[in-house]
């Protein structure tokens, strides 16, 4: 099978997990806002991840020196936050509506990544060259670093992390949930940016380096100023 297949392969696999992940989420009488259903939000989100995927995607490939256009998780999770930021505000909208979306998203990511380490050296998202002896040959003779896997196996242990504490019934992690997978996500992203043959923007950072840093400060002050988590039975998670 080739490395183009098996990538298409999982990307449906992770959009099937992830709607998978919404229906077990309704089944546990967890009350999300209604908004984050409603046709305008999907509209948004749709479009803005699709802008930043591609935005974000295609510059870091440029700064890479190289050609071509590309996709990136991160540039269509940031661009999503944007779009449904201001969607949000033009619409009048101040509840908070992610929560519903942490699980989907960590698996999403989980199950995403398999496939572009599947998909080889065409997918830009191996890692630098190692002497460590779990380093991956992708077809050119180098032992690089599998940071696909890496960020597949951390986001696979935040949705470990999250079911328990939606079993549990813990009203922080629920109510909270997309705003900690944000922090999580974007601490781990930027750690394994290190390990990646991207082009520097600013000093050792690349752009998704910055990107990270965004979205783990956005999230981290959405933590902050968020209302106080109650028992699940004395409100609705928002």
């Amino acid at each position: 099978m080739s490395g183009a297949f098996l990538h298409t392969v999982f990307d449906i696999l992770a959009w099937l997990t992830a709607a998978a992940a919404v229906w077990w989420l309704s089944r546990q009488d967890l009350r999300f806002p209604a908004q984050s259903f409603v046709m305008p939000y999907v509209a948004a989100l749709v479009f803005g991840a699709g802008l930043g995927a591609y935005l974000f995607g295609s510059s870091n490939l440029w700064l890479s020196g190289q050609s071509g256009i590309a996709r990136s998780v991160e540039g269509a999770l940031a661009g999503g936050i944007v779009a449904i930021e201001l969607y949000k505000w033009s619409a009048g909208i101040t509840v908070r509506t992610g929560a519903r979306f942490a699980l989907p998203l960590a698996l999403g990511i989980a199950l995403g990544r398999l496939g572009c380490y599947f998909a080889g050296l065409d997918d830009f998202t191996y890692g630098t060259p190692t002497t460590l002896p779990f380093g991956h040959d992708f077809g050119d003779g180098i032992l690089r670093h599998p940071v696909q896997l890496y960020e597949s196996a951390a986001m696979a242990l935040f949705a470990l992390l999250y079911v328990l504490a939606v079993v549990n019934r813990n009203a922080f992690v629920i109510t909270n949930g997309f705003y900690l997978v944000l922090v999580y996500y974007g601490a781990q992203r930027f750690l394994w940016e290190f390990l990646k043959p991207y082009g520097t923007l600013i000093g050792p950072f690349t752009l998704f380096h910055l990107l990270s840093l965004s979205i783990l400060l956005y999230a981290a002050i959405m933590l902050a100023t968020g209302p106080k988590a109650r028992p699940l039975h004395e409100r609705a998670v928002a």
